[in-house]
């Protein structure tokens, strides 16, 4: 039951330390300069975890890269810089993560839908009903 819940309770915790750390880079900080400070970060993180895999399936994996990792990377910048600017033209931190989570997952679901032929049930589609309207509420003045 741990390794089922563990991986999703790191991420809360590592998103929540993101949140916190972003909200608080200084603003008169360069944020290229931020961006180039965390990657370096987790470039120095992921070498010393990658000691942790044999070496084998860590040369044979580089044969099995493809767009998907590379996207991943753009994303992860445009994550980083675009929470990075919104906390500093105002947004709040009770408020950012929500807004864009939310919007996030309906976009997924669309995706879902589309590319990936998943189905919604109705309890699914009541709860992405909730989701719109709780976002219509928090986004309000």
């Amino acid at each position: 039951m741990l390794n089922f819940y563990l991986p999703v309770l790191i991420a809360a915790l590592s998103t929540t330390l993101y949140h916190v750390a972003q909200k608080s880079v200084p603003t008169n900080l360069n944020p290229i300069l931020s961006l180039i400070v965390n990657y370096a970060t987790a470039l120095l993180l992921s070498f010393v975890l990658l000691l942790f895999y044999p070496k084998e399936s860590s040369i044979a994996s580089l044969k099995q890269l493809n767009w998907a990792s590379y996207a991943v990377g753009l994303s992860i910048v445009g994550i980083e810089f675009s929470f990075l600017i919104a906390y500093r033209v105002g947004w709040r931190i009770s408020i950012a993560s929500a807004v864009s989570n939310v919007l996030t997952a309906l976009i997924l679901v669309a995706v879902g839908l589309v590319f990936f032929r998943e189905h919604l049930s109705g309890r699914n589609a009541l709860g992405l009903v909730l989701c719109l309207a709780g976002l219509l509420l928090v986004v309000q003045p």
